[in-house]
């Protein structure tokens, strides 16, 4: 079940940061179409998308892993039950499965880290054209949260799983 929370929620929470910056990019970009972009409807069908998406594929891993078979030890050498520690305790062929965690590690976090950088990359542009140093200070008052969010979620999980 841990484990099963933590991709549920960790992807999600890798989509919905990616739907929040398209907003930002939405209300710097193109602020005079965002009530029409981004309407009331628009966003709970993000939401819903992320949320599905996520589950699905947690649900999905989850399922992978425990029907490989387990043998020896039952202790996980990590400090909750993740992936790669599981993985260390099965016998049997992981392919399939390690080939799947590639897949949607590259589509839960790659895609929505590229998409991410890609909407800050078009909002700064867009910000350092503005002429008044006040806008400029606003539009990037308004993205600075969100930003720090982005970095210590991505920085986090780089330390955690980037390492050799």
């Amino acid at each position: 079940m841990q484990m099963c929370f933590v991709l549920l929620f960790g992807g999600t929470e890798s989509l919905l940061l990616t739907v929040m910056a398209y907003d930002r990019y939405v209300a710097i970009c193109n602020p005079l179409q965002y009530p029409v972009v981004m309407s009331n409807k628009v966003c709970m069908q993000l939401l819903a998308i992320s949320w599905v998406a996520a589950v699905q594929a947690a649900t999905g891993l989850t399922y992978l892993i425990f029907s490989l078979p387990f043998c020896g030890s039952n202790r996980i050498n990590h400090f909750f039950c993740d992936i790669p520690p599981l993985l260390q305790l099965t016998h049997g062929d992981t392919s399939m499965n390690n080939s799947a965690i590639y897949v949607l590690s590259t589509v839960f976090s790659m895609v929505p880290f590229l998409l991410i950088s890609a909407s800050y990359g078009k909002i700064i542009s867009n910000i350092l054209k503005l002429s008044s140093a006040s806008g400029r200070a606003k539009a990037f008052s308004t993205c600075s949260s969100h930003l720090t969010v982005v970095v210590l979620f991505y920085g986090t999980a780089s330390i955690t799983y980037l390492q050799p």
